[in-house]
């Protein structure tokens, strides 16, 4: 995934998702970047419209795309700003649990990789972790280059349950994963590496192919500190 901007807007620009909806990436609603569940906020950019589609950013983690102009209809405005929940460290480390047990969740209901996908059952890679976090009302960045530099960085031996894997190219982070403990991890990765779906490797057991193909593309790990603050909210 690979789409980031941010903009200082005005609340008068603020809606909720009444039901679920698709942003993409071009006004012709071409390639999926993500997806918003009902409740969430977004704020709509007027200088950018046409006949068939609206620019928008989510307000919880300054992601852009653009909406078909007929879901506008599901949007309402929003009574008050959107409050980004301020979370430390101390406060995230007991909900890590339910994070994982999340992805278990996820993984156990029949699904497929969706480049793009945040809601499920089919999620893309980045999307499971921000959903997996946000189901206990912690934010993450929307893709895993951003989820990368959000992250504090830890060593391979000081790994977590709960904390974060990045895989790619000494250039750039694109892939990430939940590290669950013992050297397994849990994400969810396309049928190019060898899978379609969410599934648990490892990091130890390099037995299996898909696990020996990521581990060859380690980056680093990350933990979580704390939860995302918009910076588009910021005066």
């Amino acid at each position: 995934m690979g789409m980031t901007a941010a903009r200082t807007v005005s609340h008068e620009q603020e809606y909720v998702c009444g039901e679920a909806l698709n942003l993409y990436k071009t006004a012709e609603l071409e390639g999926l970047v993500t997806q918003a569940a009902a409740g969430r906020y977004l704020r709509l950019d007027p200088t950018q419209t046409s006949e068939t589609a609206w620019a928008v950013t989510l307000c919880e983690d300054d992601y852009p795309g653009w909406i078909s102009a007929a879901d506008r209809s599901i949007l309402t405005p929003a009574h008050r700003p959107y409050q980004s929940p301020a979370l430390d460290r101390a406060a995230i480390k007991p909900r890590l649990s339910e994070v994982m047990a999340f992805t278990r969740r996820a993984m156990a209901t029949p699904n497929t990789y969706l480049w793009g996908g945040t809601l499920g059952p089919n999620f893309d890679c980045s999307g499971l972790m921000q959903a997996a976090f946000a189901s206990v009302g912690i934010r993450l960045p929307r893709d895993s280059y951003q989820q990368e530099a959000f992250s504090q960085p830890i060593g391979w031996d000081e790994l977590e349950p709960g904390d974060l894997i990045f895989f790619g190219t000494p250039e750039r982070t694109k892939h990430v994963a939940l590290y669950l403990g013992a050297g397994q991890y849990i994400h969810s990765s396309g049928v190019d590496q060898g899978r379609n779906g969410i599934g648990i490797d490892s990091l130890v057991d390099l037995s299996d192919p898909v696990s020996a193909a990521y581990y060859s593309q380690r980056r680093r790990a990350g933990r979580v500190m704390e939860s995302y603050q918009p910076t588009a909210l910021k005066p």
